[in-house]
């Protein structure tokens, strides 16, 4: 163990030889720090936590009881070989969160941005990239390589699928199923997600104007109009909206890989709902 003035290992826990703690690092009873694991300065393990393999906790995270960080990735191709799991600063990790390392045979990382807050019983996939300040409820889950931006709120309960890319300050409802990719500021709600409209709450919170909402409210009904293809209304869109950088925000995420599957509103009468609160 590489200890460092000022921190502080209860005698219960186990550090083991080869972990590196920095400045102010606190471990509480009953916690595990495997041989690979680093601690920068300030991070707090409250008690009974598992940091397991080459994992990297950020300055000032605080992990809560019961969490198990870094372990293998639950994916059957990945042959063994060393992949690591890197966390920011000033994270908050509730009681009983689960993050895996990546898999060999994909990115071989798993990573998590500054400041974000994982609920009790979250769980983060091998090879996952979460942004800055995102929040996942209790019982967030994400399957393996999802992409989360920026701002991003999971509901309790909440489930994403595999591969699936959140656009930034987008919002998912509790007990949500996310099949598919949501755009930059979009708000999905339903056992099978579908788009409510956009994340007013949240464009308000960031200081969005009015004027600069009716724009994205026009851009997103003109990009979901069923009477064409969304390919083909994302050039419509852009022809009209494309200057508002929030706009091309959308439609860069939209535009940016092949072919993918998409969260879209509901067909007229099945349940659509735009009441944004405005």
């Amino acid at each position: 163990m590489t200890q460092t003035m000022q921190t502080a290992v209860h005698p219960s826990a186990v550090v083991e030889a080869g972990a590196v703690l920095g400045k102010g690092v606190r471990v509480g009873p009953f916690c595990h720090v495997g041989p690979e694991a680093v601690l920068h300065d300030g991070v707090e393990l409250i008690s009974h936590v598992v940091v397991t393999g080459p994992t990297t906790l950020g300055e000032g995270t605080q992990v809560h009881p019961n969490a198990v960080l870094g372990g293998p990735p639950q994916n059957l191709k990945h042959k063994g070989g060393r992949t690591t799991l890197t966390i920011g600063r000033h994270c908050v990790i509730r009681e009983a969160v689960t993050v895996h390392r990546g898999t060999d045979t994909s990115r071989a990382a798993t990573t998590i941005g500054d400041n974000c807050l994982l609920m009790a019983y979250a769980h983060v996939a091998h090879d996952c990239q979460i942004g800055n300040n995102v929040t996942f409820a209790n019982g967030a889950t994400l399957g393996g390589h999802c992409e989360i931006g920026d701002g991003v709120i999971l509901g309790g309960l909440s489930a994403v699928h595999q591969f699936v890319r959140i656009g930034h300050h987008a919002f998912v409802g509790g007990a949500t199923g996310i099949p598919g990719d949501v755009i930059p500021f979009g708000m999905a709600i339903g056992n099978r997600a579908k788009l409510r409209g956009l994340n007013i709450v949240g464009l308000k919170r960031a200081g969005v104007s009015r004027e600069e909402l009716q724009r994205l409210r026009s851009a997103y009904k003109m990009l979901f109009d069923r009477a064409r293809p969304v390919a083909e209304n994302a050039e419509l869109v852009r022809a009209s909206y494309g200057s508002d950088p929030r706009v091309a925000d959308i439609l860069d995420f939209i535009t940016a890989r092949g072919h993918r599957i998409f969260c879209v509103p509901p067909l007229a009468g099945h349940g659509d709902d735009e009441a944004d609160g405005d």
